[in-house]
């Protein structure tokens, strides 16, 4: 692009039907940055998002989060590396998710589809429980899981040139459920 924005910045979101395929290369990608992260991790790499609920349709981009002490360290000392296996680093200025975590995106070989997002983040934030909670719940709960992908796929068309409006549709949906798998009394 003739800003210097990469092509997959104005990646359109697309959601396709499960990809099987795509749970490997997660297991692939946490293993890679386990080893690359070692020094920062707190507690490991997780495998979030729509790509880690078998059978969902979703984004084919799988997204990793890691567990770190300081993310800020993490871009300063394993930034180099990290980019060496293809990670992009979004600085925090140009990055919708803010300040809870330090973001990379992985490209393809092509450089205009995204293939993976990394979300560093700075071990007993809350989001990093929120994450899991909701991938366990759409694990566990088919219906929950009809409901969300129906929801992606009326937001994906609705938004399909905007990600990041895109996603804070789906913040309320998010919200709700991890209330309801927080059960009776929960906030």
């Amino acid at each position: 692009m003739s800003d210097g924005v990469p092509a997959w910045a104005y990646e359109k979101a697309e959601v396709l039907p499960h990809d099987p395929r795509l749970a490997e290369r997660a297991r692939a990608e946490r293993g890679r940055l386990a080893g690359l992260l070692a020094p920062w991790l707190v507690d490991g790499v997780e495998h979030v998002g729509s790509t880690a609920v078998p059978g969902l349709a979703a984004k084919p981009v799988i997204d990793l989060m890691a567990s770190v002490a300081d993310p800020d360290a993490v871009v300063a000392q394993a930034g180099e590396p990290l980019a060496a296996d293809g990670w992009c680093y979004v600085p925090p200025e140009l990055d919708s998710g803010g300040a809870w975590r330090r973001f990379f995106v992985k490209p393809d070989a092509s450089g205009q589809r995204r293939v993976a997002h990394l979300h560093v983040i700075r071990a007993g934030h809350p989001r990093w429980a929120e994450q899991l909670a909701f991938r366990d719940a759409l694990r566990r709960d088919d219906r929950l899981a009809v409901s969300y992908e129906e929801l992606k796929h009326r937001l994906a068309a609705q938004h399909a040139g905007d990600r990041e409006a895109y996603t804070d549709a789906k913040a309320e949906f998010v919200a709700d459920a991890l209330r309801r798998a927080a059960g009776p009394g929960a906030i």
